[in-house]
């Protein structure tokens, strides 16, 4: 949840795209284009100085925009469209303003698209058809990989400003009382509105492709970054989510990843399945006969777009310009319109390359908010398919790089490589940032906003930057059966103190054990941090004690996140211990995803609550504690991971990439007062699976072993859930440490298919709920030797109330869980009904269950 909230307010305050400038002689007119009979506003009507290649079309609200020029032929404008009477009016010299009413003829528009009344839409013998099966066979003469070698520029803008800044906003209280608010208004070229710009994002890179051995490599020459996001101490994460949600497109791959979701192309292998082809006109585009086509979804709600496609009049098919946007009833969130525009021109060995992406989004949470406007530009220059020499490679198998001092570059640099000049307002935001901290009012919101997005309180400023920071605010109140109400302070230091060593720790304390728990680390980093001590590739040393509560479940569970919500429970978590755990760490990570970590541990655990270490001989024998001496190593691959990093952790930004963990840990009996031998052994692996329009398949596979005999707390025993919310990797229904194994192997499928089936039910198709379905089994099997009922020296299974509360699976026999599920409820709320299939006759179980969470996505 807390990285969506960081998603959303990385959309709704950071980052953006410039606007390109126009110069003083450049003369517009503009207006908007209806239906004459049913006063509509019409969208991708076409524009058009007939003859001379110069024309546009009408955005969603049919409103156009094109240049006046001098002479003859640029007198008079033609506006055309299937279903509407061409209308070719002349100009007056001075005329900046003409509105246009279409007369229907005998078909009408639907949707964006323009398609016949009451149409039968056939792909066979379908002329549109025909020449988009020859776009696709050809576009693989047109696809920069398949070059041997290629390198360009790239200059990007983001720009994120408040949007529809109407006169009534420009004379509230707000406006009036701050003049700095009114200054930094402006007019958005896009669409003629009154925006507030609050943050600029420019970006120089260049990027390197090989096809034999394949390699790529994105180098940062160049990155500057003003305005609010300068707020929130989060390294690189608001400019990486950003980049990461409205990424770049390539209209040639089968999928375009965008808003963190996967869309069909227009020209994907499948694309005659999933659109609807219409041929529009021919005309010229800088002097280029193309043949104009629309397309849309045959379904408005499946995850596509609308648009045009001007594909070149000859042999090669290739694709001059592109424009697209989210169709009127998408089934995205958040998105009011997007338009997309891509402008290709011919190299000279006769590729068609990208020279101009331009992206502009107007989001929204609902009505009640106000919208934003988020514009990104992109120019690609200077392409060449020489190879390239090795010295223009960077000496890293990192895939994107950042050269030194790429934050910090003078004034000449960016006035190189702008591709216009800034803005008034662009120019300003390093002022109108200042202006806004010395704002008390703003300073409050934005302290709340922080909290937000943080999940810490700094103690400083940005003259003096946080050298120790307090949080996580989310944990300082939770609860267990244990301590009753649980009371937690604790933070880290930060680079700003020292930019190797740091510290962290905590303290709490349960109103109901009266007892003090804490945990302190130290850490020293082999290279230099500039925000965060985990920062890519790790390198270090750690040393860490802890004195707390667990349960024995969680040595193995990677630690959740405490919070008074997580602390309301589905079934019994009263079965913990009193833990003294010590460490000693060394970690490595490499460039290529790649990592070990060594790990050295003391652990004693001491029952507490409902648990009892009773030994299973004749009189019961119950001991208080036992203690653990281990050595462990853990192997992770991630190629291509992408990561942000934020003050809690790092965290996944998207979940393409594969992950593989292998671990092995070994207990030394005798050294250090450890009582047991053990030998463990785990191995997971995480993938997803896009599968075009169907949606995204998650898949998690799990399997280990104990090799010695241990007793029952050093089991292995399936993660659970005990809350009401819905966790990834863990098991809804099992109650915890319900099944104990010695051999296990589990499998856990998440299907998601962004709402194919429910869009496709007329009336709950307007709500855009989305459906999940998840499936869930954990095989496992206890040898006799850690069986206490074969083997001595061990201890009895767990007891709960008089009844024994652990359990042996039985052979071919799973545990199982599913679940059916509907998110996007009101865009927020996610709801899954879990049934559970299995052992259904063991004591205090659950058959059925609700789960909710909340969950923000587009």
């Amino acid at each position: 949840m807390k990285r969506l909230i960081l998603l959303i307010t990385a959309i709704v305050l950071y980052s953006g795209i410039d606007t390109f400038a126009q110069g003083a002689a450049v003369r517009w007119i503009s207006g908007v284009v209806k239906d004459a009979t049913t006063d509509e506003k019409l969208s991708f009507i076409t524009v058009q100085y007939e003859g001379t290649g110069v024309g546009n079309i009408t955005d969603n609200g049919g409103n156009y925009k094109i240049e006046r020029r001098a002479g003859k032929k640029w007198e008079q404008l033609t506006f055309s469209a299937v279903g509407y009477r061409t209308q070719v009016i002349k100009l007056s010299p001075n005329q900046r303003i003409l509105d246009v009413d279409l007369v229907p003829d005998n078909i009408q528009l639907s949707e964006v698209i323009i398609k016949p009344k009451n149409e039968h839409y056939r792909r066979k013998d379908n002329p549109a058809v025909a020449l988009m099966k020859k776009v696709i066979k050809h576009k693989r003469g047109q696809m920069l990989d398949e070059k041997a070698y290629y390198s360009f520029n790239k200059y990007q803008r983001m720009k994120t400003s408040l949007n529809d800044i109407t006169p009534q906003r420009l004379a509230s209280p707000l406006f009036k009382k701050y003049k700095f608010l009114r200054d930094q208004v402006e007019t958005s070229t896009s669409t003629d509105k009154k925006i507030l710009p609050l943050s600029l994002l420019e970006t120089v890179q260049k990027v390197l492709y090989r096809k034999d051995p394949e390699k790529k490599q994105t180098i940062t020459l160049g990155q500057k970054s003003d305005g609010l996001q300068d707020f929130f101490y989060t390294g690189n994460s608001f400019s990486t989510i950003i980049s990461d949600v409205f990424a770049d497109i390539n209209i040639y791959d089968n999928n375009i990843r965008l808003l963190q979701r996967r869309f069909v192309s227009p020209i994907s292998d499948k694309a005659v399945t999933f659109y609807k082809y219409y041929i529009m006109d021919t005309l010229r585009i800088d002097q280029d006969s193309c043949i104009h086509l629309s397309f849309v979804p045959y379904n408005s709600q499946d995850f596509g777009f609308t648009g045009h496609l001007y594909v070149l009049k000859d042999s090669t098919y290739a694709v001059k310009r592109c424009t697209m946007n989210l169709p009127i009833r998408t089934g995205v969130n958040f998105i009011e319109h997007m338009d997309i525009k891509q402008d290709y021109f011919q190299q000279p060995n006769g590729l068609w390359a990208l020279k101009e992406d331009e992206m502009t989004a107007s989001l929204s949470l609902d009505d009640r908010w106000q919208g934003v406007e988020v514009r990104r530009t992109t120019t690609y220059s200077d392409y060449n398919f020489d190879p390239i020499p090795k010295s223009s490679w960077k000496d890293t198998q990192l895939k994107e790089v950042m050269v030194q001092g790429a934050k910090y570059k003078d004034d000449q640099f960016w006035t190189t490589h702008r591709i216009a000049p800034l803005s008034k307002s662009e120019k300003n935001m390093g002022r109108f940032e200042e202006q806004i901290r010395r704002t008390p009012q703003f300073g409050i919101v934005m302290f709340g906003m922080k909290l937000l997005v943080e999940n810490y309180i700094e103690t400083g400023n940005k003259k003096q930057p946080s050298k120790f920071d307090i949080g996580p605010v989310s944990s300082m109140i939770s609860g267990n059966e244990v301590e009753g109400t649980r009371l937690r302070l604790g933070g880290n230091s930060t680079p700003a103190l020292d930019d190797r060593l740091f510290m962290s720790g905590y303290a709490a304390y349960g109103l109901k054990d009266k007892k003090i728990k804490y945990s302190g680390r130290v850490q020293y980093s082999f290279h230099n941090c500039n925000e965060f001590f985990w920062e890519l590739p790790e390198h270090y040393i750690a040393l860490n004690y802890m004195y707390d509560v667990q349960s024995p479940q969680q040595k193995w569970a990677e630690p959740r996140d405490e919070s008074i919500f997580a602390s309301i429970n589905t079934s019994p978590v009263d079965q913990l211990s009193y833990v003294k755990d010590a460490q000693a760490i060394y970690k490595w990570e490499s460039e290529t995803g790649f990592s070990y970590n060594i790990m050295g541990r003391w652990r004693n655990d001491r029952a507490a609550g409902a648990l009892h270490y009773v030994k299973n001989d004749a009189v019961g024998t119950e001991l208080s504690d036992f203690t653990t001496s281990e050595l462990e190593l853990k192997l992770r691959y991630a190629p291509d991971e992408k990561l942000m990093l934020t003050k809690e952790r790092r965290k996944p930004i998207q979940h393409d990439a594969p992950i593989f963990t292998l671990s092995h840990s070994h207990s030394f009996k005798g050294i250090l007062g450890s009582d047991y031998k053990t030998d463990r052994t785990n191995l997971n692996i995480e993938s997803r699976f896009w599968l075009g329009r169907w949606g995204r398949i998650d898949v998690l596979l799990g399997a280990g072993a104990e090799w010695n005999k241990v007793p029952f707390p050093l089991l292995d025993m399936p993660p659970t859930n005990a809350d009401y919310s819905t966790q990834k990797g863990n098991f809804d229904l099992a109650n915890n440490m319900e099944f104990l194994s010695d051999r296990y192997a589990s499998v856990m499928v998440y299907y998601d298919p962004n709402g194919r089936f429910l869009n496709r039910i007329p009336l709950l198709k307007r709500l855009k709920w989305r459906e999940i379905f998840t499936f869930k089994s954990y095989w496992g099997d206890l040898t006799d030797k850690n069986n206490p009922y074969k083997s001595p020296d061990l201890f009895n299974f767990p007891v709960r109330d008089g009844k024994v509360s652990s359990f042996i699976l039985e052979p071919n026999r799973p545990y199982m869980e599913a679940s059916v599920g509907i998110y996007n409820i009101f865009k927020l709320l996610k709801i899954e009904y879990v049934h559970r299939f299995s052992y259904l006759d063991n004591p205090n179980i659950s058959k059925n269950g609700v789960r909710f969470a909340i969950q923000l996505q587009f």
